[in-house]
């Protein structure tokens, strides 16, 4: 079989590509999952909240497009033949090759990482694993990582009636996405609602048998799972509790030759095109290497809402066009109990880290006018860099969703756009959406940074 394009890896990049190109090119999608899995819900199918299935996105994304999908795992990579083979041993012929195979799980090397029950959380089948052990009477678990994922998840095993510990070797969670000041109010949230928060926390080890038995911390605490009754999931293996690693990524590239792709720790390292070191051979998402938009040096980036407009500018090239990818602004947000909160550009840590100078800004107002019955609280925090006054971060934290306010950050981050510029921004009122006229959040913050200035 030759293909004009042959895309390795069926998620958010790959279906970008399909709905893109897939009409104009001789096009294959290859995708090891029996299903392409909206993984961000997978917290909410073990809270209860959705159906797995409403998780899983149809096959026609890729194929009324006029891509081909083809369901089969990468063995490897061909280089050389232009060929990519099957776990069936099925030679692919491609005449450019894109690689989007996404990221898998960081279980960190300790002892005992390998004993059942201990594992990522990131695919199908380690929703269902999880769902199993609830289902034949799971009582304990630990989540070493409280980022969004760890949080999420946290949450959900909680509602199910789990005895839930949440470890992180940071001195706050979800520390890639807002400061100090936003996540102590997450903390006290996680706490008051029965989540054990132990923080400044490493694991050290697990020990057991063939199971985790206890879970160890370099400050010499130890998490029991031996006084409960074991039980048993879908393939059969027994625990007495669950642990769960979601600290991180990694890119996966376990099928490709060694020393033909120029790789980081990141991944594959690609331009501001998707293109790799090899002809006709790109990359896009989580398994790929690229800058941050601020810095314009490698960052952390693995997300969908960058792994789609990356597609989309390969896309773009591939039709002929110029376009150029520009970085990694990576807004992100989360829902914890009740509240939501978001951030996007730097945290003040990071851009410290970096050698900005800094002036942070805030603001406090409600999600409504404060005279209307449902009103929430609503913060806002921008940092704006000192030399140029432009902004360079934001987090918000609020009774009522934030990723519009989040966005908006984003965009003036994108554009330049300064301090100033900020305090200019033409905003809308509604007592049942908004503050006052008198008063934005967005703006507000802003003029408590010129304040400053």
């Amino acid at each position: 079989m030759m293909y004009d394009i042959v895309v390795i890896g069926g998620g958010p990049a790959g279906i970008t590509l399909a709905k893109r190109l897939g009409n104009k090119y001789k096009m294959a999608v290859i995708r090891p999952e029996d299903h392409s899995l909206i993984y961000c819900a997978m917290p909410y199918v073990i809270e209860d909240l959705i159906d797995e299935k409403k998780c899983f996105k149809k096959d026609e994304l890729v194929t009324e497009n006029g891509a081909s999908l083809i369901r089969g795992t990468v063995t490897s990579v061909n280089f050389e033949r232009n060929q990519v083979i099957l776990n069936s041993d099925t030679p692919i012929s491609y005449r450019k090759l894109v690689i989007a195979t996404g990221a898998v799980p960081f279980i960190p090397p300790i002892e005992g990482s390998t004993l059942d029950g201990v594992m990522g959380f990131k695919t199908q089948a380690d929703l269902e694993k999880i769902q199993s052990l609830i289902n034949n009477g799971l009582k304990r678990a630990v989540v070493v990582g409280a980022g969004a994922i760890g949080i999420e998840l946290a949450q959900a095993l909680k509602h199910k009636g789990i005895d839930v510990s949440l470890v992180d070797m940071a001195s706050q969670v979800l520390p890639n996405l807002v400061g100090i000041d936003f996540a102590q109010k997450i903390a006290e949230e996680l706490t008051r609602n029965g989540i054990h928060l132990l923080l400044n926390s490493k694991v050290e080890k697990i020990t057991g048998y063939t199971c985790a038995n206890e879970l160890h911390l370099d400050n010499g605490e130890i998490i029991y799972f031996g006084d409960y009754a074991p039980c048993t999931g879908n393939n059969n293996e027994t625990v007495k509790g669950l642990v769960v690693f979601a600290t991180g990524v990694v890119p996966e590239l376990s099928f490709l030759p060694k020393d033909k792709l120029k790789t980081n720790r990141g991944g594959i390292i690609v331009n501001e095109r998707m293109e790799t070191n090899l002809p006709n051979v790109y990359a896009v998402g989580d398994c790929a290497e690229f800058t941050g938009f601020i810095t314009k040096e490698s960052a952390p980036g693995k997300l969908a809402t960058n792994a789609v407009p990356m597609a989309m500018v390969l896309a773009n090239n591939l039709m002929g066009e110029s376009s150029e990818y520009k970085g990694f602004i990576n807004g992100a947000a989360t829902k914890v109990y009740d509240y939501y909160v978001g951030g996007t550009g730097l945290s003040a840590s990071a851009a410290l880290k970096e050698g900005f100078e800094i002036i942070k800004g805030y603001s406090q107002l409600t999600t409504q006018f404060p005279i209307m019955p449902g009103k929430k609280e609503l913060r806002v925090k921008l940092l704006a860099e000192k030399n140029t006054q432009k902004i360079i971060g934001g987090q918000v934290l609020s009774g009522e969703p934030v990723t519009n306010i989040v966005d908006l950050i984003s965009f003036a981050i994108q554009k330049g756009a300064t301090v100033n510029d900020m305090i200019e921004l033409s905003y809308s009122a509604q007592p049942y959406q908004s503050f006052y006229p008198a008063g934005n959040a967005i703006v507000m913050a802003a003029e408590n940074i010129e304040k400053k200035f």
